[in-house]
């Protein structure tokens, strides 16, 4: 019988669109609605899908050209770039995504005149700085700069938007939400606006809502570890409810075999320019699977067996199996972090497979292609779904 292709990432679509469920109707009964943020996931067509299909219409990520994938796939979704636009890609920007996150007046002047081009209106949520100091507007700049952005043709401003834990680790506090909250509501009275997205921030948030009595004006908030690692991602804490084990990673034995755990020899730095030092623990049975930092990051991985993970280098992750006889060909698996998930996730030479796909998306014409990577002469294969 033929073996399943390794590493692979294994994704239950049942459980990815269960969590999102839970989280949209939880979040709606506080008022706030949910866009699903598919960048940890690579803008997956198949999950893209289940998010939508879970009452889920507004899609974001960092990358224009995942998002054109998705809107080339015919998705009835609205799509959000999740960053400032760079300047080298404004062309792009307005032709693809519905509405783009900013802060500098000179990219909003480029959409606006790009948007004049393409006769459309493009529109923008300006992103506040309230701390964690990644992006956005220092929040006393932002009645000024609203007061120009209002003057360019080919704008409509429908949002402001924060950030929180992902640069600076700062939490949003009730004290922070009250802020921005507050700056919101000081701005739409300002210019006479009504903003359909004040988006205060994204899976951090959880405990906050959780909590808050009040979420003031914010009607909108940013989801993606939530909804695919069912964590909250302050305390990393799993969220009532939710599955955490939607995605698995899957990795092959290639060897097993009793060796010493200590190098021998003369040492230097290892091949990513680091000191390593080992404790001495005698003779141990090692194990490798094949794959690395090339594909994953892999402190972000934890074994579902009682092994231990020694370290890595580009292609192979090295393994205390304990007690555990693992010979080659045997597949062990992970549960991955989001930095583990994003990487995986990200990799063409980790492969994907879904279950629980629909009958219909099953019955879509589908095949697995072998296909030569130009610049690298590396063969993979790549799942081309043609919707």
């Amino acid at each position: 019988m033929r073996r399943e292709m390794t590493p692979r990432v294994e994704i239950d679509l049942r459980k990815i669109s269960h969590n999102a469920r839970v989280l949209k109707k939880w979040y709606e009964e506080k008022g706030i609605q949910i866009t699903g943020v598919v960048k940890g996931v690579s803008a997956s067509i198949e999950i893209a899908k289940a998010l939508i299909d879970s009452g889920i219409t507004t899609l974001a990520d960092t990358k224009i050209s995942r998002i054109q994938k998705m809107k080339s796939s015919q998705l009835n979704a609205t799509y959000l770039l999740l960053r400032t636009p760079a300047l080298s890609e404004i062309d792009e920007v307005v032709r693809f995504a519905d509405i783009s996150m900013n802060t500098e007046l000179e990219v909003i002047r480029a959409l606006s005149k790009e948007a004049v081009k393409q006769n459309k209106v493009h529109s923008i949520i300006l992103m506040v700085e309230m701390g964690d100091l990644r992006e956005g507007i220092m929040p006393e700049d932002v009645p000024a700069f609203i007061e120009e952005v209002l003057k360019l043709p080919g704008i409509q401003i429908v949002g402001l938007a924060t950030n929180f834990a992902c640069f600076g680790g700062v939490i949003p506090t009730e004290q922070k939400m009250c802020e921005f909250s507050a700056l919101a509501m000081k701005v739409q009275k300002q210019f006479s606006l009504i903003f359909p997205y004040i988006s205060g921030g994204n899976s951090a948030n959880y405990n906050w809502l959780k909590h808050t009595k009040d979420v003031g004006v914010i009607n909108h908030l940013r989801l993606g570890e939530s909804i695919f690692l069912g964590r909250e991602t302050v305390n990393g804490t799993p969220i009532p409810g939710l599955y955490q084990d939607a995605f698995c990673l899957v990795a092959e034995i290639i060897e097993s075999k009793y060796k010493p755990s200590v190098p021998f020899g003369e040492q230097r730095k290892n091949a990513f320019g680091e000191k390593v030092f080992f404790q001495d623990r005698g003779m141990m049975q090692r194990a490798i699977v094949g794959i690395g930092r090339q594909d994953v990051f892999v402190s972000g991985l934890t074994p579902l067996l009682p092994v231990e993970i020694l370290g890595s280098s580009s292609d192979h992750i090295i393994l205390d199996t304990k007690n555990i006889h693992l010979k080659p060909g045997d597949e062990i698996k992970f549960s991955l972090d989001y930095g583990a998930l994003i990487s995986a996730m990200t990799s063409p030479y980790v492969y994907k497979k879904y279950l629980h796909i629909s009958e219909k998306d099953r019955c879509s014409k589908r095949r697995t292609k072998r296909i030569t990577n130009i610049s690298s002469g590396d063969t993979v294969n790549y799942l081309i779904s043609f919707l």
